[in-house]
């Protein structure tokens, strides 16, 4: 160890801006470790000269030959032998059988898709892909949803399903069908790469078209953030396309933040800059939004970035927030769902380094021995946010300034018709969980080839069909209306903010019901409202999940429904209709034919003692658990007599 990393491990005690984090390593070959980058740290360490520089960038000191090595999952272990990302993967996909072998499985993720097979089959297991597209900010070009649409119907299932990441999912794809299907999204304006898998997954932005300065800047935010993050090996081409290159011009903006060195931050012999051999240690997410607009869940995200403009509308800079997530583990207290929370503020020509420096300090500090553990909130509600700022700092070097004060946050759906501030219209269509299929698919893809329409997916599985002529307003109303995309006023409130995950059939990790089973869940819910006496108009924000990965935030929602076994769910209330409150667990094993008992009480007392215009939510918690458990109590011993 030098003697100026000696002098700053001693420092630090003194000054609390100077930190040298421990290296646990994220190599197993010595010639593959981050160089040791270091500035001047030091004028004088005198304890009588207050002028200390601050360290910029992390030394990352060597590890001695007896050094033991760190533990590591199984799945760092594949992705170290994989040759970035591509064996035994590239193999795999070429034999006769009609699954993969156990080290694919995992590294196919990072390609975009995963292994599934239909748990309703009893015997020998059928197995297929489900393929999960890349669309920063939820844009589907003309071409592309039409591609989709086809592959849906002549290599997958029939259906599109729209994800809460504001994505594709197509399902049913067999093996010998990957690359044909690999290689007609990638030729027609798609891709799947880094849909899944240990790295930057798809960037979130509003869906809506405005044609505002601080929309199109979030939007444009959003693509260089995923373009940034995006894997450079070319192990995705390799393996769909034989090495065949389909890559979109880069902004100099990028490809200048994605080089630079200066901190720290890359490994520069190789073909992964940012990510190198291990990649990160688990799945990141990112979104960008602006003021007021939460459509994009922000604190559920690794990482939440919103746009700050000037009284003109001109975007100046960025509020940081980090360490959201939802994943967590049932009967494991030491997994958990996590808001992010405010890192800092930075101008709008530094939000790439800043992004990078927090991309690399979960990767360098990130847990990789055991993955229930490895995204980045653990690593922030582990160290701390303070440390966790001043270790980003270093790598991004410069100071973070405080957050901007924010208005309140609204959920905004965009659905129904809207100007677009261009002279186009747009329409938002509600589409239940997400799922494309039947007439409606029919539909939807009979209007965007008629008008020629890009469209967008929202982060609430809903659809977006953009750049829309005044004259064709009513044509396209009418198609909608005769497939059953019904305008919002028409819709049951609850179907328009409620979501689900796919579960059964084809997650390996669903335990109970969650698409299949929403639409009876909320027709029930819609049931009680009326016994209660609520009014038709009234709603509550209601998720649903078959496994406590959260896939469909339901740690969001005010009514959360969490699979906890068959037909059984953990019941979470306490969110709030913004998505700005955690939901808290309240009850254990409720089977759901079970849920009148529980439920219909605290609906009856949300109509009796809810405060002006009080979401349920807000009721449960200002209530507090131990008097909602008294009611279902009383109502349970009122129908016993």
């Amino acid at each position: 160890m030098t003697s100026s990393l000696v002098a700053a491990r001693s420092a630090v005690g003194k000054d609390p801006k100077i930190r040298i984090p421990s290296f646990t390593g994220t190599r197993n070959k010595p010639d593959s470790l981050l160089r040791i980058q270091r500035l001047s740290l030091f004028r004088s360490l005198s304890s009588s000269t207050p002028n200390v520089s601050i360290i910029r960038a992390v030394s990352m000191p060597a590890r001695s030959d007896t050094a033991a090595e760190p533990k590591r999952s199984k799945v760092e272990i594949f992705k170290e032998q994989s040759n970035f990302i591509r064996y035994p993967l590239n193999e795999e996909i070429l034999t006769d059988t009609p699954n993969i072998n156990e080290a694919a499985t995992q590294l196919i993720k990072f390609h975009g898709s995963y292994q599934q097979y239909d748990r309703d089959e009893r015997g020998k297991r059928s197995y297929s892909f489900m393929l999960r597209t890349k669309n920063p900010g939820g844009k589907v070009p003309n071409k592309l949803y039409l591609v989709m649409d086809d592959l849906a119907d002549q290599f997958g299932i029939g259906t599109l399903r729209l994800t809460t990441r504001q994505t594709f999912q197509l399902h049913g794809v067999l093996k010998k069908d990957l690359k044909t299907v690999m290689g007609t999204i990638i030729r027609n304006m798609g891709s799947t790469l880094g849909a899944c898998g240990d790295l930057n997954r798809n960037v979130l932005a509003p869906a809506s078209p405005l044609a505002s300065k601080s929309y199109l800047f979030a939007q444009q935010t959003a693509d260089n953030i995923a373009s940034l993050l995006t894997p450079q090996s070319g192990f995705y081409y390799d393996v769909w396309l034989d090495g065949e290159r389909f890559m979109s011009a880069e902004s100099p903006e990028v490809v200048k933040a994605r080089e630079d060195n200066s901190h720290g931050t890359n490994f520069p012999d190789s073909a992964e800059p940012i990510y190198g051999t291990q990649f990160l240690p688990r799945k990141f997410k990112v979104a960008v939004t602006v003021p007021t607009d939460n459509s994009v869940d922000l604190f559920t995200n690794d990482v939440g970035i919103v746009v700050l403009s000037d009284d003109n509308g001109e975007p100046q800079g960025f509020n940081i927030y980090v360490g959201g997530g939802m994943g967590r583990t049932h009967r494991n207290e030491a997994t958990f769902p996590r808001l992010a929370e405010p890192l800092g503020y930075v101008s709008k020509e530094d939000i790439l380094y800043a992004v990078k420096a927090i991309v690399v300090t979960q990767r360098e500090n990130g847990r990789r021995d055991d993955r229930k553990y490895s995204r980045m909130k653990y690593l922030i509600s582990t160290w701390g946010i303070d440390k966790f700022r001043t270790v980003v700092e270093q790598y991004y070097g410069k100071n973070f300034e405080p957050c901007r004060d924010l208005p309140k946050w609204e959920f905004k759906s965009y659905l129904g018709w809207h100007e677009q501030g261009n002279g186009s219209l747009f329409c938002g269509v509600h589409v239940d969980n997400g799922r494309v299929k039947g007439e409606i698919k029919k539909t939807l893809r009979e209007v965007i080839e008629k008008y020629n329409l890009d469209v967008r997916i929202t982060p609430n599985q809903n659809i977006i069909l953009c750049d829309i002529q005044e004259a064709w307003k009513d044509p396209i109303s009418a198609s909608l209306s005769q497939a059953g995309l019904l305008e919002p006023k028409h819709v049951d409130p609850l179907n328009l903010t409620a979501m689900a995950c796919p579960a059964f059939p084809l997650c390996p990790l669903a335990i109970a019901e969650a698409e299949r089973g929403i639409p009876g869940i909320l027709k029930r819910v819609r049931a009680m409202f009326v016994k209660v006496g609520l009014d038709h108009n009234e709603s509550v924000v209601v998720r649903v999940t078959g496994c406590p990965n959260g896939c469909a935030r339901p740690y969001m929602a005010e009514l959360g429904l969490v699979g906890d076994g068959p037909n059984s769910y953990q019941i979470w209330l306490g969110g709030t209709t913004n998505q700005t409150l955690l939901a808290k667990p309240f009850k254990d094993k409720v089977k759901v034919q079970d849920l009148e008992k529980v439920l219909e009480p605290l609906f009856y007392d949300w109509k009796l003692n809810r405060l002006s215009s009080e979401g349920f939510g807000d009721f449960t918690n200002r209530m507090g658990f131990e008097k909602l458990n008294d009611l279902i109590n009383k109502s349970v011993d009122i129908a016993a007599a």
